[in-house]
């Protein structure tokens, strides 16, 4: 859904900018800024986008099987150097937001840590807080600077500096859906335990975006911001404003999603709904209707429409 837009980004914007520029990223976020950080990056996005687009599985894959297709595609995605440069990039400075899983959360046992999980997400609706007895944040982050979240408050957090011998565990950990992925066990300088998706309290990253003198974009699928995983279907939980007041939110309008193939944004039950060759033709012709978005982009960037082109959020 976004690839249109982040090679626009990569080739229009991101010449201008000038280090430190903080990437943070949970679940797929930290796949795509793997690639933003590499000596090529729209080379990298290329190989993502064919490879996500164009994996397959067995009639009935399991978890196990799931989870070496994902460590294919970051192995694709990568490359034999892909870790030193996104760690030696020269604007980017990466970070990528794990859960460190507790208690049942932390079980591979599905009926253990399902349990687990809708415990977690019934004690959400009464408060947020109440994820921090399941999950711990794990943030990897880039040791050159320090971003503007280190430090972040509302849950246990631990900090843990990215390296080369563990910048892919920490992507493929921030993914990991539990009971669609196995977790990443024993990540190299981080403590023991069982590592899961970020996306479970920092869905859209409900953390202090930017510093004071800075702005944040945020190339999004959506126009709004849910906290957490288990927030999504509850319309009252919203980011706090002072974590959002300076970040810009770039998104397709409802009209467009409208307008791509099924009407909706491509998502993981397309691998169900369709057959692979089906599946790969949609998602291909997706990405093919993104390239509007990402030349309107470019238009507003060109004419300097910024400005005028901005809403509330």
């Amino acid at each position: 859904m976004l690839s249109q837009l982040d090679r626009a980004i990569l080739s229009n914007l991101v010449p201008q900018l000038s280090a430190p520029v903080h990437l943070i990223g949970s679940s797929i976020g930290s796949w795509r800024f793997a690639c933003y950080a590499q000596r090529d990056p729209v080379a990298a996005i290329n190989r993502f986008e064919s490879a996500y687009i164009h994996q397959t599985y067995s009639e009935a894959p399991d978890i196990h099987e799931i989870t070496e297709k994902t460590r294919e595609v970051i192995e694709v995605v990568l490359g034999p150097d892909g870790a030193r440069e996104v760690l030696s990039h020269p604007v980017f400075r990466t970070h990528v937001m794990a859960v460190r899983s507790r208690h049942m959360t932390a079980s591979e046992n599905k009926w253990l840590l399902g349990l687990g999980l809708v415990t977690a997400a019934t004690l959400n609706i009464i408060s947020r807080k109440t994820l921090g007895l399941f999950f711990e944040r794990a943030l990897f982050y880039d040791q050159r600077d320090l971003p503007p979240f280190f430090d972040a408050t509302g849950f246990p957090l631990q900090q843990v500096a990215l390296q080369e011998d563990n910048l892919a565990d920490a992507i493929v950990a921030t993914g990991a859906i539990p009971l669609v992925l196995s977790g990443v066990a024993d990540i190299a300088g981080a403590k023991q335990g069982m590592y899961r998706d970020g996306g479970i309290i920092d869905y859209h990253h409900d953390l202090p975006h930017s510093s004071a003198e800075r702005l944040t974009l945020y190339p999004h699928f959506y126009d709004y911001i849910v906290p957490g995983w288990f927030d999504k279907k509850l319309g009252w939980r919203r980011p706090q404003s002072e974590h959002v007041d300076r970040t810009i939110l770039i998104s397709p309008s409802k009209e467009f999603v409208a307008a791509l193939p099924n009407g909706k944004i491509p998502d993981r039950t397309d691998f169900v709904k369709y057959t692979p060759k089906q599946r790969i033709e949609i998602w291909t012709a997706c990405v093919a209707a993104c390239e509007q978005m990402a030349d309107e982009f470019v238009e507003v960037l060109e004419k300097d429409q910024f400005a005028a082109r901005l809403q509330a959020l």
